[in-house]
């Protein structure tokens, strides 16, 4: 592996996880495309060392087709994905005109009465146990 696609995946990683803590669909959108692309530059680097193309009939060292193969397949799922953000994204925005992700209120009021009803079931465990 070349010590420029180290850096180049190194690069990807850091910024695609960067735009993923955003809250805005667009940059996780974003994040999730640079991501997909740092995976796909990984295994291609990884997968095999630089020899001639994959043909059938050649002589010699041939590079290994298979890391090649699960890219294709890695960039046709990466674009599904990024499909599917898109149009979330999109949803939301002709829908309340913002692409933020907003806290959900429910699932606090479930977290807040789960905490709840833990400290009071405590309490009593407690009470049924004390002399």
């Amino acid at each position: 592996m070349s010590f420029s696609l180290l850096i180049l995946t190194g690069v990807l990683f850091a910024a695609g996880s960067y735009l993923l803590m955003e809250r805005s669909l667009t940059r996780i959108a974003l994040g999730v495309g640079v991501l997909g692309n740092g995976v796909n530059v990984l295994i291609v680097a990884a997968g095999s060392s630089p020899a001639e193309a994959p043909i059938i009939g050649r002589v010699g060292e041939l590079t290994d087709p298979l890391p090649q193969a699960l890219v294709l397949t890695a960039i046709v799922i990466g674009f599904a994905l990024l499909s599917f953000v898109l149009a979330l994204a999109w949803r939301n925005w002709t829908i309340t005109e913002n692409d933020e992700v907003e806290d959900d209120v429910e699932d606090r009021l479930i977290t807040r009465r789960d905490s709840s009803s833990a400290k009071s079931t405590d309490e009593r465990h407690r009470e049924d146990v004390s002399p």
